[in-house]
Order: structure tokens, then C-alpha cells, then sequence
């Protein structure tokens, strides 16, 4: 009885001699680049349901259509970003509209600081030329 000798090397060159086709790789690629993206406010939501514990944990990621493990993750940031709060630490991330507000504000600033280097050169260059004499 003559075998065959399997050979192992991967059709698509993957590093784990994944024998996929190029089909499956763009459908992978699809899925991966469609892929749900929850919003702070669902991941919030989710994360209260399951603590609430009206449900199980399985039945409430199947419904929502989320991993366990993706739902602990999430329970495991909020649960960790609560104890910060509470215990003071209030440092965050500034939203849009601050951040735009905080520009403006800078600009506004900046050109306040212009006009008065510009006004004390103006002084200074008049008394030079007066022949530093004070009225």
C-alpha cells in the first residue's frame, strides 16, 4: 500500500496553514469591515441589563448578538471607570464641543496677546523718537 504524503503548506501563504480561498477571504474581510459598532450609550445599556440579572448572561449576548467575553470586557471598563469617578479621579476626555470652545478661546487669546505686543512695540518706538522725554 502506497501513502501519500500530506503536505502542509498553507494555499493562501497564512502563517498558520489556513487553506482558505480567495473567497473566503474577501467574505472574512466583509464581515470584518461590517462588523456592528456599538455606541457608548448600547454598551452602557447592555452592561446595566446584564447586572440587573433579570436575564442570563448567555440569553442577553445572544439577543444582543455579542460575545460573553466582549460583554465582560465592556462590564469590566464601566465597572472600573465608576470606581475612578468615585473615588475622584475626574480627569476625561473633553468633548467636541469643548475642545472647539477651548479653540476658540485660545485664538481669542493669542490675538489679545498680539495687539498688546504690538501696542507696547508702538510705545516703545514712540519714546525712542520723542527722545524717552515723559509728557
Amino acid at each position: 500500500m502506497i501513502r501519500k504524503s500530506s503536505s502542509k503548506i498553507p494555499l493562501d501563504g497564512g502563517p498558520n496553514g489556513s487553506r482558505r480561498s480567495p473567497s473566503e477571504r474577501l467574505v472574512r474581510d466583509i464581515r470584518r469591515a461590517t462588523r456592528k459598532q456599538y455606541s457608548a450609550e448600547e454598551k452602557i445599556r447592555i452592561v446595566l441589563d446584564g447586572l440587573r440579572g433579570e436575564v442570563t448572561i448567555g440569553d442577553l449576548c445572544r439577543r444582543e448578538g455579542i460575545a460573553e467575553s466582549l460583554y465582560y470586557s465592556w462590564s469590566k471598563e464601566f465597572l472600573e471607570a465608576g470606581k475612578r469617578r468615585l473615588s475622584g479621579d475626574t480627569a476625561r476626555a473633553a468633548t467636541t464641543n469643548e475642545v472647539k470652545d477651548l479653540r476658540r478661546e485660545a485664538r481669542e487669546l493669542k490675538e489679545v496677546v498680539a495687539e498688546q505686543a504690538l501696542e507696547l512695540r508702538l510705545l516703545k518706538k514712540s519714546m525712542s523718537e520723542d527722545g524717552g522725554e515723559e509728557a
